[in-house]
């Protein structure tokens, strides 16, 4: 038994022994040699097929860097675990002189890898080489030759300078988008895919720009990329397959907020009813209707409808009611429309009218500030949005909207010419998977030499400076700053600070104020959608921090 253990052991030791070859490759000098140990080739080996596959690789490495006229000696066997090869490196070259054909290659092709160039040759180093006719192949290739092949040859040697021609293989015929099928979303609205992808038969065939296209997919609510396209080449046409996939895009959203009235000490609520409806038609379409009541006895009431590119051209439409209901004050009816255009999938620019009437519901002598009116304006507007297509808590990343417009305001008594200008931004700042950074403003500006209260902004509460009553604040102008620390606690909780300020203006009351808010958070992505709880008390400049005016928020957003 001990001789058969004895045996096993010898045969195991002697073959993983055995499997121990090293490798000595040397040149011609000693300079060579540290040329060639520059290269930190391997020199353990575990059999002599490896062994010449690693000679193969060093002198393509060495070829590369301009050893061309390189000769590998032949491959001796000192004894059973050491292999030698001598290589004669003789000169290095440094450059590569390219000769080329204009037809296929353009001037401002060549200046993106040479810094030595003509119409009909190009300098490239050696170490270069590879990289670059990558590049020119992938460029020819957009052009509608996905199947071009280059090629070096007839090579020379003329002083310090290698010369080479290079070859163009390609077929005749230029390759187009001959067909498109769309997987998993067939009713995909085929406008998106004209306009807003940019993605058309008969266009040009380039795999790496329709890549780069249908990433924009994510940075749709209705839809996103399955997986990246794939083609199917015939003889005679070229088939394009993209995988798409419809997700829930329509959301309901409310909120509750209750607080203690100044005056009564009583509890009062408030809240707010958003829906809206996107895509339902497969037109990219998009229907919200929003209701709000407050503790100040004031009710909106909003319909929005939005169009993309009518009747199969880049234009579409915009088009708001909203009507403002003060207690027994005033109401005020406001109706816009607005012609859009889709410059990519993140930015867009419009151009509208937006029409005002108002009326006093008071006595004339209960209110003079309050009166009845009719405005006009003509907007321009600028719009920037990014999506977190992966982030259910916090689906949209940043935005930038700018507003701006000039018109007239009519009264019984005389008109008036007036401007405002609106601006809007946020952004999302991520520290790390678990922590970031919300920063949020908030701008309008009406400028008039006469004011009236019924058309002055309205803002305080949820959605500008948190810890005051809804709309309870009116300003001409005005400027919030909304600040949050959020923290995950998983990937479907989070908790936030609450640090908002404000400046605001009022000319009727010759106000100038400036507010803060402050408070905490929390948000819970659940079955229903997305709970938001926040607390916060809001306070002017100059006053104390009083308890009983904090505000509890409670909102629910939910898709389906």
């Amino acid at each position: 038994m001990r001789f058969l253990l004895l045996i096993i052991c010898t045969l195991v030791f002697g073959s993983a022994y055995s499997q121990n070859i090293n490798l000595k490759i040397f040149g011609k000098t000693d300079l060579e040699t540290k040329i060639i140990d520059s290269t930190n080739y391997t020199k353990t080996h575990p059999n002599t097929l490896f062994i010449k596959n690693e000679i193969e690789t060093i002198t393509r490495t060495l070829e590369k860097k301009g050893y061309i006229e390189l000769k590998p000696n032949k491959l001796k066997k000192i004894n059973d675990s050491l292999f030698t090869i001598q290589l004669s490196l003789y000169k290095r070259y440094k450059q590569l002189r390219v000769y080329y054909e204009e037809l296929y290659l353009k001037e401002d092709i060549i200046n993106k890898i040479s810094k030595n160039y003509t119409r009909s040759y190009f300098d490239l180093p050696f170490l270069e080489i590879e990289n670059s006719l990558n590049y020119l192949n992938r460029e020819i290739a957009k052009t509608g030759f996905p199947f071009t092949k280059l090629k070096l040859s007839n090579f020379t040697i003329n002083k310090d300078l290698v010369e080479a021609k290079l070859t163009v293989i390609n077929s005749r015929k230029k390759r187009v988008v001959n067909n498109i099928i769309i997987k998993g979303y067939e009713k995909f609205p085929k406008t998106y895919l004209k306009h807003y992808l940019k993605i058309k038969q008969n266009q040009l065939f380039n795999l790496a720009e329709i890549q780069t296209k249908t990433n924009q997919l994510n940075n749709l609510n209705f839809a996103n990329k399955l997986k990246s396209p794939e083609v199917l080449f015939t003889q005679d046409s070229t088939t394009l397959y993209l995988y798409i996939d419809k997700i829930p895009s329509n959301n309901f959203d409310g909120f509750l907020g209750f607080g203690t009235n100044e005056e009564t000490n009583k509890i009062q609520f408030d809240g707010y009813l958003s829906l809206n409806l996107v895509n339902n038609l497969n037109f990219g379409e998009s229907l919200n209707i929003f209701y709000k009541s407050d503790e100040n006895d004031q009710q909106t009431f909003e319909i929005n409808t939005k169009a993309p590119y009518l009747f199969n051209t880049p234009i579409g439409i915009d088009l708001t009611l909203r009507i403002f209901k003060k207690d027994s004050s005033f109401t005020t009816a406001n109706q816009s429309a607005k012609l859009n255009y889709q410059i990519n999938a993140k930015h867009k620019i419009s151009t509208g009218i937006n029409s005002t009437t108002s009326s006093n519901l008071l006595n004339t002598t209960q209110n003079t500030n309050i009166d009845d009116y009719e405005s006009t304006f003509y907007t321009l507007n600028y719009e920037y949005l990014s999506l977190n297509s992966n982030n259910l808590l916090f689906p949209i990343k940043s935005k930038f909207y700018i507003e701006g417009g000039l018109g007239n305001r009519k009264t019984n008594i005389n008109n008036q010419q007036q401007s405002q200008f609106t601006l809007e931004a946020f952004n999302i700042f991520y520290l790390n998977n678990r922590n970031s950074f919300f920063l949020k403003t908030n701008n309008a500006l009406l400028s008039s030499n006469a004011y009236f209260e019924n058309e002055l902004y309205q803002f305080g509460g949820i959605n500008s400076i948190r810890g005051f009553e809804e709309n309870s604040i009116y300003a001409n102008l005005f400027s919030v700053i909304n600040t949050e620390y959020r923290y995950q606690l998983s990937s479907n909780i989070y908790i936030n600070t609450i640090f908002d300020a404000a400046y605001f203006e009022n000319n009727i009351t010759s106000t100038k104020e400036k507010l803060l808010g402050y408070g905490l958070g929390l948000g819970i992505l659940t079955k229903s959608g997305l709970f938001k709880l926040n607390y916060a008390n809001g306070k002017f400049e100059d006053s104390n921090f009083n308890f009983s005016n904090s505000k509890i928020h409670i909102s629910l957003k939910t898709s389906f």
